[in-house]
C-alpha cells in the first residue's frame, strides 16, 4: 500500500512538472514582441487600413519569428496607400527575397537591421507603382555579383552594366517621370527619376543599402534631378544609372551650390522610416507621403573638398569669402549664409553660398580666381536689396570678409 502510494506520488508530481513546463513555455512565447512604442506604431497603422487590415495582421501572423520585425518595419512606416492595397504575399514575399540576399551576400549580412529595414527591404523608393520585382532583380544581377569581394565592387558591377540588363535608357519621351521598375523596362525608356528607381531597386536586390537623391530646383534654375545614394563601410556616396566614379559626378558643381537656407533649391534623400521631411516630388506637387532627410550640407561639403584638392594653374589662386551682418557681429560666429557671386565685367565666374552660424569656424565659401585680376563681388543685403564689393586678388590666397550693414 505504501510503495502504491509512494508510486502515484511520483506519478502526480511528474505529471505537475510536466505541465509547469508546459505553462512557463507558453508564456515565455507570449512575451511582446514589440515595445509599448513599436505596438502603438503598429496599431496606429492598422487603424488606417481599412477592409486591408486582415491582409496586414495575416502578414505579420505568417512571417517566420526571425522576419516578424522586418515585416512590423514595413507596415509601421508604410504610407496609406500601401496600408490600404497590399496583401499579406506581398509583403511576405518582399521579405523573403530580402533576407534571402541577406543571408547570401556578406556586405548584406553584416549590416545593422536599422539600415537593412530602411534601405535595402523596402518594396519602394517614391510613388511609383508597386512592382514585385525583388526576386526577379536578385536573379537578374547576382550573376553579375557573385565574384565581388565588397560593397564597393559590387556597386561597380551593378551600374556598370545595368543598361544591358534591364535595357533601358534616358529618353524624354517616356510616358512619365515616376514610372516603376517594369514600367521602364516595357517602354525601354525613363526619367532621371525612373533610371534611379531602376538602379536603386538593383541594388537592394543584392544587398546594398540604396536611396534616391534629388533636389527640386538647381539654384542656377535649370531644372530638378534625380540620383542615388549607397551605403558603403560607414558612409553614403552617389552614383547614377550612367556612372562616372563614386562621389563624381557632372551635377556635382551645381549640387555644391545649392541652398541650406531655402527648401525648393535645398537636396534630399528618400527614407522609408518616417521623417519630419518630405521628399519633394516636383512631377506631383501634391506628394507628402515620402519620408525624407535634408543632406543638402553634405553635397556642399563634397564639391568644395573638390574645388579645393583641382590642381590650381600658375595664375590661379583660391579665395574664401564669409559674410557677416556688420563688423561688430564679425568678432564672434555670426556668420550669414547669403549667396555670393563673382563678377568679372558681364560674365558671372562662379556663385555660392557663404556658411551660417552652425558651420565650423574654419569653413569658408571657396572660389577658384585668377590672380592679380579685378572682380565684382554681388551678395545680398539681408533686406531684400543687392550689395556690391570690388576686389583685386593678389599673389596668394586670401579671405574676403562681407557686411551687410554698414556701421
Amino acid at each position: 500500500m505504501w510503495l502504491k502510494c509512494k508510486k502515484d506520488y511520483f506519478c502526480v508530481m511528474r505529471k505537475i512538472y510536466t505541465v509547469l513546463v508546459m505553462i512557463l513555455v507558453v508564456l515565455s512565447s507570449c512575451q511582446p514582441e514589440f515595445t509599448k512604442e513599436e505596438q502603438a506604431q503598429l496599431e496606429q497603422a492598422l487603424s488606417k487600413a481599412g477592409g486591408n487590415k486582415v491582409e496586414l495582421e495575416k502578414a505579420l501572423e505568417q512571417a517566420p519569428e526571425a522576419h516578424r520585425k522586418a515585416v512590423w518595419f514595413l507596415i509601421a512606416n508604410m504610407p496609406e496607400r500601401d496600408l490600404t492595397s497590399l496583401t499579406a504575399d506581398f509583403i511576405l514575399e518582399n521579405t523573403k527575397v530580402a533576407y534571402q540576399a541577406r543571408e547570401q551576400f556578406a556586405w548584406c549580412k553584416s549590416l545593422p537591421d536599422s539600415l537593412f529595414f530602411n534601405d535595402v527591404l523596402p518594396y519602394v523608393s517614391l510613388n511609383e507603382r508597386r512592382d514585385n520585382w525583388r526576386q526577379d532583380f536578385l536573379d537578374r544581377f547576382t550573376p553579375l555579383v557573385a565574384d565581388c569581394a565588397n560593397g564597393f565592387d559590387v556597386v561597380d558591377s551593378v551600374t556598370q552594366n545595368i543598361n544591358e540588363v534591364v535595357k533601358v535608357e534616358y529618353n524624354t519621351k517616356r510616358r512619365k517621370a515616376d514610372q516603376s521598375p517594369y514600367e521602364s523596362m516595357e517602354q525601354g525608356m525613363a526619367s532621371c527619376t525612373g533610371l534611379s528607381v531602376l538602379l536603386t531597386d538593383a541594388l537592394r536586390a543584392v544587398g546594398i543599402p540604396a536611396r534616391i537623391a534629388g533636389t527640386p530646383l538647381w539654384t542656377n534654375m535649370r531644372g530638378n534631378h534625380s540620383w542615388v545614394e549607397v551605403y558603403l563601410d560607414g558612409e553614403w556616396y552617389f552614383t547614377e544609372y550612367y556612372p562616372d566614379e563614386l562621389n563624381k559626378s557632372w551635377f556635382l558643381a551645381d549640387a555644391g551650390k545649392a541652398d541650406p537656407e531655402n527648401p525648393i533649391h535645398g537636396i534630399y534623400a528618400t527614407s522609408f522610416k518616417k521623417t519630419d521631411l518630405s521628399y519633394p516630388c516636383v512631377w506631383d506637387e501634391s506628394i507628402e507621403y515620402i519620408p525624407a532627410v535634408n543632406v543638402t550640407d553634405r553635397y556642399i561639403r563634397l564639391y568644395q573638398e573638390q574645388v579645393m584638392n583641382t590642381a590650381l594653374e600658375a595664375d590661379e589662386l583660391m579665395v574664401d569669402f564669409v559674410v557677416y551682418k556688420n563688423e561688430d557681429t564679425a568678432k564672434g560666429d555670426n556668420r550669414v549664409s547669403d549667396r555670393v557671386e563673382v563678377w568679372q565685367g558681364d560674365k558671372n565666374i562662379d556663385f555660392g553660398y557663404s556658411p551660417s552660424t552652425i558651420d565650423d569656424l574654419n569653413k569658408f565659401l571657396k572660389f577658384k580666381l585668377k590672380k592679380n585680376s579685378d572682380y565684382t563681388v554681388r551678395y545680398a543685403d539681408g533686406k531684400g536689396g543687392q550689395l556690391e564689393e570690388k576686389i583685386k586678388t593678389g599673389e596668394k590666397a586670401e579671405l574676403v570678409k562681407l557686411y551687410q550693414e554698414s556701421l
